[in-house]
């Protein structure tokens, strides 16, 4: 398959690019500064911005699917998570391309009790305006007509973790739960080859 990649310089989206690669697929990776991604190696990269539709058609123009990475924290949560929504219902949408997976947070999923796991008494609320703008971005989703599916940890990444090729999808979210970048990137990858999840948000967790 033809895979486009949008904020392949990240952590998530450097194992998205590399599980992909790993299987076969052609990988296009998408970054605002392809000059200071000389490391992203075997795949395409090209410059995009995932909050401009015009230039997530162009990125994703002649694919199969699409992994949606990306993040500015240099904008405001909210304006960058609907805008980049959006951005990429319209731009994917005009590049015929149907599916998209995005990588997403734990915050906004539900915990064990049914409610947000950040509305649970002693969860870490310091971030909580990003926690608000990734809910605002999948709402977005929600509103397009896009083939989406949004994967979060299901309580955070392992920073140090490397890859042992298993992961499972969670009941719920639990703060303790730690997942590698690299095992996520199964999951992600899993659902454009295999799609378990249609318009539906899922949590993923270490086995």
């Amino acid at each position: 398959m033809r895979i486009v990649v949008f904020g392949a310089g990240g952590r998530a989206g450097r194992q998205a690019v590399a599980e992909a690669r790993r299987r076969g697929h052609q990988v296009t990776a998408v970054v605002r500064n392809p000059a200071g991604h000389g490391d992203l190696t075997d795949v395409q990269v090209v410059a995009g911005d995932v909050t401009d539709a015009v230039s997530v058609a162009r990125a994703a123009a002649g694919h199969d699917a699409a992994v949606s990475a990306a993040v500015d924290l240099s904008v405001a949560p909210h304006d960058f998570f609907t805008t980049s929504s959006r951005a990429l219902a319209a731009g994917l949408d005009k590049a015929g391309v149907r599916r998209l997976v995005v990588v997403g947070l734990a915050s906004i999923m539900p915990g064990a009790s049914g409610a947000a796991l950040m509305d649970q008494p002693g969860y870490p609320n310091e971030y909580r305006s990003f926690y608000l703008g990734h809910a605002a971005g999948l709402d977005e989703l929600r509103a397009s007509d896009l083939d989406w599916a949004y994967l979060a940890p299901a309580g955070d990444f392992d920073h140090d973790g490397t890859r042992t090729g298993h992961y499972r999808i969670a009941e719920h979210g639990d703060p303790a739960s730690r997942i590698s970048y690299a095992d996520f990137a199964i999951a992600l990858v899993d659902e454009i080859e295999a799609p378990r999840h249609h318009r539906a948000a899922a949590s993923v967790r270490e086995v």
